[in-house]
């Protein structure tokens, strides 16, 4: 003992969050996959939509990385809402009621401390409380699960309302529960941090099993996309058939749930509508374009 004082005691590292069990089917898990690779094919194969979705990270990783964030402009923005579908729906109309610097310092809170994921939810919780609590701006979820993940895909999971939302139940994490009638059961499976990690861990270990071991990450967020459109194809009411609608595209709406659908390759212009019902042109990085996806 130094000069008579106890030396400073240690603090315990806080315990790791515990993890859901997720029982998930794997016949439906394989199906999707194979379904996936099937469909994918004639546009060029599965490698081709994964590379659009690494094109896709570059551009959010660019723009909210590196430490940029502060010099993002509002062009620069839309680009990347243009590739998140929730969002270029609503996103002008809420520019067009609120100032840009307003978003730009939101998602400077979302993404401070981002190198340490424990505070997901946390900061997510905060992104989300600062806009109105309303159906009008469910879209706010979205955008911080998509900036979130492209930013740092390895890092933090795609944690979007269409993959599992614990308030209604619904969501891919449904489409591939084990369970005979999926529809009665009730999944007590939080939307957290944790339990979308613990999905993408699942995921990742059967891709590894058939045979996927490059962009995992990637491959994961396709196979959801995948599955996630064979139930608006299958159960889909009007309102989903109509936001989603194809003709006969059996990835067409896959590309749409992962935004990749954003960029009409011969004009620039994107699906996403400013306050005045122009489209915005997409400025940055045009090589993310439909063509990569289609």
């Amino acid at each position: 003992m130094l000069f008579g004082r106890a030396p400073k005691p240690v603090p315990a590292p806080a315990p790791a969050p515990q993890r859901p069990v997720l029982d998930l089917s794997g016949p439906r898990l394989r199906r999707a996959f194979a379904h996936l690779v099937e469909a994918a094919e004639p546009t060029g194969g599965v490698e081709r939509y994964v590379t659009a979705l690494a094109l896709k990270a570059s551009l959010f990783e660019e723009l909210l990385g590196k430490g940029r964030l502060e010099q993002l402009t509002e062009p620069e923005f839309l680009d990347l809402a243009a590739f998140i579908t929730p969002v270029r729906r609503r996103i002008g109309g809420w520019l067009a009621d609120n100032a840009f610097w307003e978003m730009q310092g939101r998602l400077a809170g979302l993404l401070d401390g981002a190198d340490d994921a424990a505070t997901a939810d946390a900061r997510m919780a905060a992104f989300c409380a600062s806009f109105p609590r309303d159906k009008a701006h469910r879209w706010v979820r979205d955008l911080a699960a998509e900036a979130l993940h492209f930013t740092a895909p390895a890092r933090y999971p795609l944690m979007t309302r269409w993959i599992w939302d614990a308030r209604v139940g619904t969501g891919v994490l449904r489409e591939i529960w084990f369970a005979d009638d999926v529809d009665a059961v009730k999944i007590t499976v939080a939307d957290d941090f944790t339990a979308f990690t613990t999905l993408r861990d699942e995921l990742e270990g059967f891709l590894k099993g058939e045979g996927v071991f490059r962009d995992l990450p990637f491959y994961a967020d396709l196979l959801l996309a995948h599955i996630y459109a064979g139930y608006i194809n299958d159960r889909g009411g009007q309102y989903l058939r109509s936001e989603f609608s194809s003709a006969g595209d059996p990835m067409a709406h896959t590309r749409r749930m992962l935004g990749l659908d954003a960029v009409d390759t011969e004009t620039g212009r994107t699906r996403l509508k400013l306050i005045d019902g122009s489209a915005h042109v997409l400025g940055t990085l045009p090589a993310i374009t439909q063509q990569e996806a289609s």
